[in-house]
C-alpha cells in the first residue's frame, strides 16, 4: 500500500503540475497539489509502519496505525481530489474524517512506539 500511494501521490502531483495548467484551474490545481502532498507524507509513513511491524511482532497498535493512515488518504486526500475534478464542494464534508484518521494514525504510532521503548 506504500508503493501503492507513493506512486498515485507522485503521478497525481505531476498532472497537477504539468497537466492543470492556467489560472483558471488555481483552485483545483491547489487542491490536487495538497492531495498529493498529504498522500505522500502518508505513504513514506506507511513504508516506515511496514518495516516497524517486522520488527515488533503482534504490535496491534501499529497494524491499526497503518489502518487509520490508509482512511485518511481515502476520505482526505480523495475528498480534494473528487472536489478538484468535479467541482462538487459537498465532497468536503468527509474531508474531517479523514483528517482525523491522519492523527488518529500518528498517535496510534505514538502509542506502539511508547509501549515498546517507552517503559
Amino acid at each position: 500500500m506504500a508503493g501503492l500511494n507513493g506512486a498515485m501521490g507522485v503521478a497525481i502531483g505531476a498532472f497537477a503540475a504539468h497537466g492543470m495548467a492556467g489560472s483558471e484551474m488555481d483552485y483545483a490545481r491547489s487542491l490536487v497539489e495538497k492531495g498529493a502532498h498529504y498522500q505522500l507524507v502518508h505513504a513514506v509513513a506507511l513504508a516506515a509502519i511496514a518495516g516497524l511491524v517486522h520488527h515488533v511482532p503482534d504490535e496491534k497498535f501499529l497494524r491499526f496505525a497503518a489502518y487509520a493512515m490508509l482512511v485518511g488518504i481515502l476520505f482526505f486526500c480523495g475528498s480534494l481530489y473528487a472536489i478538484a475534478f468535479s467541482g462538487v464542494t459537498l465532497f468536503g464534508a468527509v474531508a474531517p474524517i479523514g483528517g482525523l484518521s491522519f492523527i488518529a494514525g500518528w498517535l496510534m504510532l505514538a502509542a506502539a512506539g511508547y509501549r515498546r521503548f517507552g517503559r
